[in-house]
């Protein structure tokens, strides 16, 4: 099962959402469950944002060797669920790929979660702390996540 988390750029949340979940799948020694992430208007080959980085490395995920991807045609087919941090997002890639539309949700609506919505807000250009408290919210659903599938 292939699991693509997307954002916008894919160097702050969808990049997290991703790093995170697979360490939590590799501590809960849990097989069968590939991760990747993508942006809706990503620039391939774009580093991490810094802050992100450093967000993830307090939490102890090594992941300053990231590097965007852009959401393509290939990327959508090859996944079994996709989970976007905003419902503009979600709505995108069920205009664009109307065929991804019923493996497509929010990570908000997919783990049941409640608070902000359905969106998950974009750090970029904040402070760490901000980014922090996105990696913090981003682990709180991905267990709930793990937990469902």
């Amino acid at each position: 099962m292939k699991v693509l988390f997307v954002c916008t750029g894919n160097t702050c949340r969808s990049f997290m959402a991703g790093a995170l979940a697979r360490k939590m799948l590799r501590e809960r020694n849990r097989s069968g469950i590939e991760v990747a992430s993508a942006g809706i208007c990503a620039c391939p080959g774009e580093p991490a944002a810094e802050a992100a980085v450093e967000a993830l490395a307090g939490m102890g995920v090594s992941a300053g060797e990231h590097r965007a991807a852009r959401l393509t045609p290939d990327v959508v087919a090859e996944a079994a669920l996709i989970l976007t941090m905003t419902a503009s997002h979600r709505a995108w890639i069920r205009e664009k790929f109307p065929e991804a539309a019923s493996k497509t949700f929010t990570l908000f609506e997919y783990v049941r979660a409640e608070g902000d919505g359905a969106d998950l807000s974009d750090p970029v250009g904040q402070p760490v702390a901000t980014y922090r408290e996105c990696a913090r919210r981003l682990r709180e659903l991905i267990t709930r996540l793990l937990d469902r599938i």
